[in-house]
């Protein structure tokens, strides 16, 4: 599929944004409220690189079964169960940090808020500059691909 280096370069990038979150967050988080703030920030940013990866690696394996009959029910399954299970899994995760002493969850949530704007300026600039044609996965006849 064509749209494959949209997501590869999604991923990437979001990785390299979340390396600099936690790093970031982790020195703020350390300076504000020692390990606790560390640990809290290193945390969120794992979650939010988690949560953005759900979704262009469900979409990537999905492209796996491009051109068969059950592309279509296999997309958007794989996109649908994603978010459902990025919800759910955010929302017992979030009372379950919650509950913790060893977390702050301030910390923890703004690492979480800057790592899912930070996937969203690079889902939007990936978008922007990655090429992909118009037409995709055309087979016209004439082409060496094309099976009679």
């Amino acid at each position: 599929m064509t749209s494959n280096p949209v997501f590869r370069a999604s991923l990437v990038w979001g990785a390299a944004v979340t390396a600099v979150i936690a790093v970031v967050g982790g020195i703020v988080g350390l300076l504000v409220d020692g390990p606790r703030g560390l640990i809290s920030a290193l945390l969120g940013a794992v979650v939010a690189l988690i949560f953005l990866s759900v979704t262009a690696v469900s979409i990537l394996l999905a492209n796996r079964k491009a051109g068969s009959d059950l592309f279509v029910p296999i997309f958007f399954a794989g996109v649908m169960g994603g978010w459902l299970v990025k919800f759910v899994v955010f929302l017992v995760l979030a009372w379950v940090v919650k509950q913790q002493e060893w977390v702050n969850d301030t910390i923890f949530f703004l690492a979480v808020i800057a790592g899912v704007i930070g996937s969203l300026v690079v889902d939007g600039i990936v978008v922007a500059k990655v090429r992909v044609p118009h037409a995709s996965d055309v087979v016209l006849p004439g082409d060496e691909n094309h099976d009679d």
